[in-house]
Order: C-alpha cells, then structure tokens, then sequence
C-alpha cells in the first residue's frame, strides 16, 4: 500500500466497505460453492429479493460478483475467487483469538 496514489487507496477502502456488511459476506459465502439467482440467495439469507439484488449491486459495481443471464433468470458467481483468501485469512485470525480467549477464561475460572 505504501505506494499506491491515493486514488487507488479509495479503492481499496471501497473494497473492504463492500466487505464490511454482514449480508454481503453471507452472499459471498454462499456464491462460494455454486451461482445462484436472486431467489435462492435471498431464502438462503431469510431477507428479500429486492435486498439481495441491491447488495448484488454494489458487489457487481465493485467487481467482486459476476452477473449472467441465463434464460428468463439472472445466476450470480464469484467473479475473482481469490476474494476468499482474504475472507478465511481474517476468518482464521478471528478463530485464532476466541480460542484464545476461551482457553484464558478455562483457565481461571476452574471451579
């Protein structure tokens, strides 16, 4: 990043925004395994279609999901999988300190 101008940095920062709401991570997980269309994901997700095309909006926008016809419906995927590497990266150095956290409160709270 040191030497990124700052245009680039806005991207990045856009990027992890993208990343940053819960129901976009959820998509993304589900998008992991298989495309799928709005309606699967937003069962999956118990939240509405209408919420889920927005979110698939802003992931298309920023290059991270892929949309493609496919008779009369619209199927999602992952456009860069590479996206999961950083996911599992943060996903294991927070598995990392519950652990942790859990093993210090075995600790000393022995009965």
């Amino acid at each position: 990043m040191r030497d990124l101008p700052d245009a680039a940095l806005a991207q990045v920062a856009g990027f992890f925004q993208m990343l940053a709401e819960p129901s976009r991570l959820r998509v993304l997980n589900l998008l992991r395994e298989q495309p799928q269309c709005v309606g699967d994901l937003a069962r999956a997700c118990s939240s509405s279609a209408a919420n889920i095309s927005r979110h698939l909006a802003q992931l298309q926008r920023h290059g991270l999901v892929h949309r493609e016809g496919r008779g009369t419906s619209v199927y999602y995927r992952i456009a860069d999988p590479s996206v999961y590497v950083l996911c599992d990266l943060v996903c294991g150095q927070l598995a990392r300190q519950h652990a942790r956290i859990a093993e210090l409160q075995a600790r000393f709270l022995k009965p």
